[in-house]
């Protein structure tokens, strides 16, 4: 494996992207090693889903149980974390909520849940101060990712909160851009070899 471990930092989906569903993708890394590699995209919201529905299709709270969310909480957007395992739901957010054997923190900010207690608490208003909910996730075999990277299919930078939960997903890919001093018009979508 290379001797940079991403966990924690994002991943900046360049021009030419061979995989269309990448195509300006930021994605979060949640865990790399050299058994692989798994993120969610964090800046791909779903046209159709929203906090609201997917708790009506879940079907989460008993029928005695009253939840009223709030205009913004309902229409709150789901992400698509990626391709893989697209029915199973991730959520990644601020360290003011954790579950015991369920939350994995990733960085000092920024921590992973991946079960239902997570979206019941956000619901009754107390979950996590900041949250991004997501379906499916994106990941890499052995050494995949690392061949992506040296085909120059991505970029990476270290991640922050500030970005990861910003609300206005359409700029967090040149947001991200920025954080490595470039400029998305100055891409190209071929790569060269010195």
């Amino acid at each position: 494996m290379q001797d940079s471990n991403l966990e924690g930092q994002l991943l900046i989906a360049m021009p030419g992207m061979p995989d269309g569903r990448f195509s300006r993708s930021v994605v979060y890394m949640c865990a790399h090693s050299d058994d692989g590699a798994m993120g969610l995209i964090i800046n791909k919201p779903t046209d159709d889903l929203r906090f609201g529905d997917l708790l009506e299709q879940i079907d989460l709270f008993d029928d005695d149980e009253t939840i009223e969310l709030s205009e913004p909480d309902a229409r709150r957007p789901i992400h698509d974390g990626g391709p893989v395992e697209v029915d199973r739901g991730f959520v990644l957010h601020s360290p003011d909520y954790f579950a015991k054997s369920a939350t994995m923190t990733i960085t000092d900010g920024i921590c992973l849940t991946a079960t239902t207690d997570i979206l019941k608490a956000i619901a009754s208003g107390s979950g996590p101060q900041r949250s991004m909910l997501a379906l499916g996730y994106s990941g890499w075999g052995p050494g995949q990712l690392e061949s992506e990277l040296g085909a120059n299919g991505w970029l990476n930078c270290p991640a922050d909160p500030d970005l990861v939960f910003a609300d206005d997903a359409a700029v967090k890919y040149d947001r991200a851009l920025s954080k490595l001093g470039v400029d998305s018009s100055h891409l190209v979508n071929t790569a060269g070899r010195a």
